[in-house]
């Protein structure tokens, strides 16, 4: 391969784990954020999910824009607005500003990760196509998986602005590798694109991320707004559904519903998202805010989760092809709920063993368990379908991230409330305490809320922790039904 080559697959490849590092980025730095930007606890998911959700929506019209506007000038546009986005996160001041450079930053992720991928399998032989996807899936989780360790790391030396920062030189090296050796490549005539189809999905995800992130602090449904965005929702998806029943052309085929493997293996991979970056976004505060670990530490302890997940990713691409896939999926899936299961027993009198282990044991399983999926998904699927397949197959993993991070934080803060009141009632028959707490005043009060909200915050995120267990033993069933996929 000429140095060329090399470098625009190292090119391609760094885009992929840029767009992945971005998501958990700020992960571990959040504590420096909230104090800067005045950032409520309940927006703290914001910044997580406003990032992929603008990344699914864009997501799906890749390939028609590559078709429109070549591939090449298509990358060089995703990059520009992506250092936009990179600059807005360090010149916001308020919570809605860094919100809203992150919708826009993660909106020009979203052709990144598809178009390194087709660049890959343009430059390298059909024979290592399939080592090109399992180095795509890795860096990619790579990036998710190291996100709070350099985040944290330099959130605490160098101010949480240089989480950003650190992005540029990456996204400058991509830009200029791919505008001197990447030609255009653009087809004669540009592929159709389903703008209603997508323009119905998008108008559901949207609806329905908007209600879950927001609901909290507008008391639900006593608000008009979360009304209106409940409606979309449904609307949304209501109008999806008919169209892709009764439509002939979609960019979802119909095809794709009747393969059972395909179906079970993406709805399995939703309910693995809704743990992967959900466990990250519950462990770096409880760390931080209850237990009092420093920033740069708590990212520090979810190294080995990466390193387990990414290694027994590469493992995977190498076990024999005569290993039924079913089995591979259900070990996958043990591990990770047996993790989750380890989780239940964290408490402020553990030391930083048993998170290392837990998220050791989670990573472990989450990288068996991603490329069965992916091999029992399309082991069935006629390659006809393979394009539309991996994008819906993508967006349900990524789909299920944000859902799942909207879901934990909800049930946090509604559990902790719960649990709060539930042990300060149980303060009523010493009232002798609480007495001479109130003669010395303010602050002794203070001191003993702060103490039964850390109990209570400790107990919801718990609870939180076993809501993500309880996700994938519902869908672990589901391997049962899917087929011994043929032999690729």
């Amino acid at each position: 391969m000429s140095a060329s080559r090399r470098t625009l697959t190292a090119a391609a490849l760094l885009a992929t784990y840029m767009q992945g590092v971005n998501i958990s980025l700020p992960n571990a730095a959040l504590p420096h954020m909230q104090g800067t930007l005045s950032m409520a606890d309940d927006e703290i998911g914001w910044i997580f999910t406003s990032y992929i959700a603008a990344s699914m929506v864009i997501l799906p019209m890749t390939r028609w824009l590559a078709g429109r506007f070549g591939r090449k000038a298509v990358f060089q546009a995703s990059l520009v607005v992506f250092v936009i986005g990179l600059v807005l996160d360090t010149l916001a001041t308020t919570s809605p500003q860094l919100i809203v450079a992150r919708v826009i930053q993660g909106a020009a992720s979203g052709p990144l990760g598809p178009l390194s991928m087709a660049i890959m399998l343009d430059l390298l032989p059909p024979e290592k196509h399939a080592r090109a996807g399992i180095a795509s899936t890795a860096f990619s989780l790579l990036g998710i998986s190291s996100g709070p360790a350099v985040g944290g790391w330099l959130a605490d030396y160098h101010g949480w602005h240089s989480i950003f920062y650190v992005s540029l030189p990456l996204a400058g090296f991509i830009f200029l590798a791919v505008t001197l050796w990447l030609p255009e490549k653009k087809p004669d005539q540009a592929p159709s694109f389903d703008f209603f189809g997508f323009a119905a999905l998008s108008l559901g995800v949207i609806g329905l991320q908007m209600m879950l992130d927001r609901g909290e602090r507008l008391e639900w449904f006593a608000s008009p707004e979360i009304l209106a965005e409940a409606i979309a929702a449904g609307l949304g998806f209501y109008l999806f559904i008919v169209h892709v029943l009764t439509a002939e052309r979609h960019f979802a085929d119909k095809a794709l519903f009747r393969d059972r493997n395909f179906v079970l293996s993406t709805i399995m991979i939703f309910a693995a998202g809704f743990v992967l970056l959900p466990t990250l976004a519950l462990t770096s505060p409880m760390l931080e805010e209850l237990y009092g670990y420093p920033v740069d530490t708590t990212g520090y302890m979810a190294i080995p989760r990466g390193v387990a997940l990414v290694g027994m990713l590469v493992l995977s691409g190498r076990m024999s092809a005569r290993l039924d896939t079913r089995v591979t999926v259900l070990a996958g899936m043990a591990l990770v709920i047996y993790a989750n299961w380890r989780m239940l027993g964290y408490s402020p009198q553990m030391d930083w063993r048993a998170v290392v282990t837990a998220g050791l044991l989670q990573g472990a399983g989450l990288g068996i368990l991603l490329p069965a999926l992916g091999k029992a998904a399309f082991a069935s699927l006629d390659r006809a379908f393979h394009p539309e397949g991996t994008a819906l197959f993508s967006l349900s993993r990524l789909y299920g991230s944000t859902i799942g991070i909207s879901v934990v934080q909800i049930f946090f803060y509604d559990n902790t409330q719960a649990v709060h009141l539930a042990l300060a009632k149980n303060l009523a028959p010493y009232r002798a305490a609480a007495r001479a707490s109130a003669s010395a005043g303010g602050a002794a009060l203070a001191q003993l809320n702060d103490a039964v909200t850390g109990q209570a915050a400790t107990i919801a995120i718990i609870d939180q922790f076993k809501i993500l267990m309880l996700v994938l033993l519902v869908a672990s069933p589901l391997v049962l039904f899917l087929r011994k996929p043929r032999r690729l």
